[in-house]
Parts: structure tokens; C-alpha cells; sequence
């Protein structure tokens, strides 16, 4: 039998007090009591606490209440796991909906191209989806709560809320994973929710980047280049290369070519996620060359700040500048593909290539699995020939030709 004092001075070792009660000492500041017991005919340890939280009067208390759970039958380690997974299961049903997407957006945004990525996540969800189920049960979310959602703004607002039911679906699936919740989506659209609300297409209504009449560009562009700053070369730059915005004022000197009049833009920056290659015209690399640059500064069109490239307001505010607002920067590359069909023979894959688009057709797409860089850089000088010659002879112009 154990006393009060020999507990406190025990050495390592496993000292028995009776009727299956020990107490294990590992060390002096580690003590513990243990139950043993057979089920089965298996030795089995029951945990009932450690010594400087359970005193010896106290150990043969619960000893004695747990030999009593046996003698009725229960078995119990196995009660022990059984009680731990309802607390788990209790947990996971009290985990909330606003818990589970900000869980599974800071496990996601590492593998995000970008942090605006994640802002846009956030926003979207808390502007729509956290008023109404933010802080339900992820585990009570149900169609109509869904629907809550997204069906205000279905009709009017048909593309964002197209995102917030795709992010509502990706975090209901992370919660199914992580079982804080069972059964099928709710937010998923095929085979479910395209029965309730009517498609994109019947309810959206598509929205053109404002272009400038391909006509109108060299006159243009001749105002543009009067203009100062390197928002204006910028400006220039991504109508000569037909680029994005944000792929043009994202550039790095690392990603430029100059002798070899190559500009590759990593997948990273890109919409389709996939490396673009761009030939450039003889003008947009004599732009370039002229471009003030800055020690430790990578990139091409440099910003305000020391150590910083143009915001994504620079552009725009030329436009605005020159009282052309009712075109946006996206438009020019409308402008180069109307210019590209109407004018010239240059196949319909080799422009749509230089502007980067996906390709739908399995046949096209392993048609043009190369660069098509020859092709494009021809592509690429007629369309810089055009946009830099003088308007007034424009109609005297005769149509480009390129090469089948």
C-alpha cells in the first residue's frame, strides 16, 4: 500500500497500491496513475491521471469508479476513444462557415499567383456570403442558404456571383475533407444548382472592352508619342506588343531580350498561366533602349517610388489625360485583332497566338503547339509599320499581307 509520503519521495519505477492501482514515476516532476485491468485476456493500462493534479486519496477514488464501469461491461480505453471522436465530431459541427474559408484561403494563397487573389477571395465573401452563413455551422449549410447567396445577384451582378458560388463549393468541399461536414455540395453547379437558376448566358449580358476604331490608332498614336513620361511609353509599348495591362507594367528587364527583340513573360503573369513569348517590332525595342532605368530596380517601366514599377492606374490616366476615356487599355488588343482580320492575310491562329488567347479546338491547339515566332514576328512589324505611320497618307496605306 501506498502513503501520502511515499508517493512524494518515489524513484523511477511502477510502485503497486492495490486493487489493479499503480503509480508510475518517471522522473520527479513526471508521475502518474495508472489502472490495469485485462478485457479479453489482453493487458490493458487505463490513464487516470497525473500525480500533482490527483492525490493518492483521490487516484483510489477514480480507480475505484472505473473498476465499477468494468464490472458493468464497458471496456474502458475504448469508452475513452469513443467520447474523444463525439467531442471531435461536437467540434467540427460548432466549426463555422467564416472559419473554414478563412482556413482554407491561408492553406490555398501560397499556390495563388498573387495576394491580390486572396483580397479578392475575402471581399467577395464578405460582401455577399458571410452576412448570411458566415457564422452558421459549415456543417447546417443546405441549398437554400446557398441560394441566400448568390440569387440576389444572380441576374445583375451574373459573374461575380458566379465566383462566390464557385468559392462557396471549393470551401464546403475543403470542410467535407476535413470532416466538418458530410453529404453532397450544396453549391455545386452541374447536375444541382443549374436546375434552380437560369445559365450565365440566358442572364449575363456581355460587356466589350470600350476599343478605339483601328483607324483611328495612327493619328492617335502620334498624340501619344508627343507625350511625356513613362506611363505614355508604357502605354505605347502594350499597344505595339498588343499586351494586357498588367503583363506590360509588370515587365522585368530579366524577362527582356533586346538583342535577340524577345520579351517572355513568365506563366506567373499570365491569364492562361502559361509562358508567352512575344517578338517585338524594331520601334517598341528602340522604346525600350530609351527607357530610364534605376540601379536594383528589375523593373522596365519604372514608378514614382524609388524601387517600384508603374501602378495599374498609370495607363488609364494617360488615356484620361488625352481625353479618351471612352476607350480602355484592353480595347487596343481589340483594335489590333479587328486590324489583323480586315486588313491583312495573316492566319487567324497567328493572331491569336500573339495575343495570348487559350484554344479550345484539340486539332487547332496541336496544330499551333509551336511559338509560331517567325510568323508572328512579321505579325508583329506590320502592325508597328501601321501604327506609326502618318495618318494622313493612311488611306494611300496598301493592306498588309502576311504569309499563309
Amino acid at each position: 500500500m501506498l502513503t501520502a509520503k511515499k508517493v512524494e519521495r518515489a524513484k523511477p519505477g511502477r510502485y503497486h497500491d492495490g486493487h489493479g492501482l499503480y503509480l508510475q514515476v518517471r522522473n520527479a516532476d513526471n508521475k502518474s496513475w495508472l489502472l490495469r485491468y485485462e478485457r479479453d485476456g489482453r493487458e490493458r493500462w487505463f490513464g487516470l491521471g497525473p500525480a500533482h493534479t490527483f492525490s493518492l486519496k483521490e487516484a483510489r477514488a477514480r480507480s475505484r469508479a472505473a473498476r465499477q464501469l468494468l464490472h458493468t461491461g464497458i471496456d474502458l480505453i475504448e469508452d475513452r476513444k469513443a467520447k474523444k471522436a463525439e467531442r471531435a465530431l461536437a467540434a467540427a459541427k460548432a466549426m463555422t462557415f467564416r472559419q473554414c474559408a478563412e482556413s482554407y484561403i491561408a492553406a490555398k494563397e501560397r499556390g495563388w499567383t498573387s495576394s491580390k487573389h486572396a483580397r479578392q477571395w475575402t471581399a467577395t465573401l464578405q460582401t455577399y456570403v458571410y452576412p448570411y452563413i458566415g457564422n452558421l455551422p459549415v456543417a447546417a449549410i443546405d441549398i437554400g442558404l446557398v441560394l441566400r447567396c448568390i440569387e440576389p445577384i444572380w441576374s445583375a451582378k451574373t459573374e461575380t456571383a458566379s465566383r462566390v458560388r464557385g468559392r462557396v463549393e471549393s470551401i464546403l468541399d475543403w470542410a467535407t475533407v476535413r470532416k466538418y461536414r458530410t453529404g453532397d455540395n450544396p453549391a455545386r453547379w452541374q447536375g444541382h444548382l443549374e436546375h434552380v437558376l437560369p445559365t450565365k448566358s440566358s442572364v449575363a449580358k456581355v460587356i466589350h472592352h470600350a476599343a478605339m476604331p483601328y483607324a483611328e490608332l495612327p493619328d492617335f498614336m502620334r498624340h501619344l508619342r508627343e507625350r511625356d513620361g513613362v506611363a505614355a511609353r508604357a502605354l505605347e509599348f502594350a499597344i505595339l506588343a498588343a499586351a494586357r495591362s498588367g503583363e506590360v507594367i509588370g515587365a522585368r528587364w530579366a524577362e527582356v531580350d533586346l538583342a535577340a527583340r524577345l520579351w517572355t513573360v513568365p506563366a506567373s503573369r499570365m491569364k492562361a498561366g502559361r509562358e508567352h513569348k512575344v517578338p517585338l517590332s524594331v520601334h517598341a525595342i528602340a522604346l525600350l533602349r530609351a527607357l530610364p532605368t534605376e540601379d536594383g530596380n528589375p523593373h522596365v517601366f519604372l514608378g514614382p517610388r524609388s524601387g517600384s514599377g508603374l501602378s495599374s492606374m498609370a495607363m488609364p490616366q494617360v488615356l484620361k489625360r488625352m481625353n479618351r476615356g471612352d476607350v480602355t487599355i484592353h480595347g487596343f488588343r481589340s483594335a489590333f485583332r479587328d486590324w489583323s482580320a480586315e486588313t491583312t492575310n495573316f492566319p487567324n491562329h497567328v493572331v491569336e497566338m500573339a495575343l495570348a488567347h487559350t484554344i479550345g479546338d484539340k486539332v487547332e491547339a496541336a496544330y499551333r503547339r509551336g511559338d509560331l515566332l517567325v510568323k508572328r514576328r512579321q505579325l508583329a512589324e506590320a502592325w508597328s509599320k501601321y501604327c506609326t505611320s502618318p495618318p494622313a497618307v493612311q488611306d494611300k496605306v496598301v493592306p498588309i499581307r502576311g504569309r499563309s
